[in-house]
């Protein structure tokens, strides 16, 4: 009886141990157009014809076609909310990714030079997740979208006027592909 017992569990410790190879479906593509494993082969062709056309540009290309529609928005004192006048220009910029699908940028939140260094860098980090948060809105993928917060390390202009100021309370853009 023992040895019947031996030789059974032996056998489900056999068994129990036994490796099988998984192999799970890599479904991100699918999660970045909302579809969740429902992607069609039309959408595949579609998606790697824009691939193989965004690899077929050139750095340079690419670089000279985010020039063109790529501006900074800007900011009011002390705030972090899109304006109504950057609205169009990230739209651009929202358009120009959903047919360029393997660019990624970064955004990179500034201040002006007025209040301490922890104040504007937390400002800069919120205007550039509002600006991502937008853009994301109108159908890009946050996956796509990277932020940093320069607060007021990096001023376009170091004159001490509103104007000035003005100019560094921004939203930048730069290719990270």
């Amino acid at each position: 009886m023992k040895r019947l017992m031996v030789v059974v569990f032996l056998a489900l410790f056999v068994f129990s141990c036994a490796q099988k190879e998984v192999t799970i479906p890599d479904r991100s593509k699918d999660q970045d157009s909302g579809k969740k494993g429902q992607t069609g082969k039309d959408d595949v062709t579609r998606v790697d014809k824009e691939n193989i056309r965004d690899k077929a540009l050139s750095e340079e290309e690419l670089m000279r076609e985010m020039q063109s529609i790529f501006s900074d928005t800007h900011f009011a004192y002390n705030r972090y909310d899109v304006t109504d006048d950057a609205k169009p220009t990230l739209r651009k910029i929202a358009d120009w990714m959903l047919k360029r699908t393997s660019v990624t940028i970064l955004v990179e939140g500034h201040c002006d030079e007025r209040g301490t260094n922890e104040y504007n860098l937390a400002l800069g980090d919120q205007r550039a997740q509002a600006t991502k948060s937008y853009l994301v809105s109108l159908g890009v993928s946050s996956s796509r979208i990277e932020t940093v917060s320069f607060g007021k390390e990096q001023p376009l202009c170091t004159e001490k006027t509103e104007e000035c100021w003005t100019k560094n309370r921004r939203a930048h853009f730069v290719m990270s592909k």
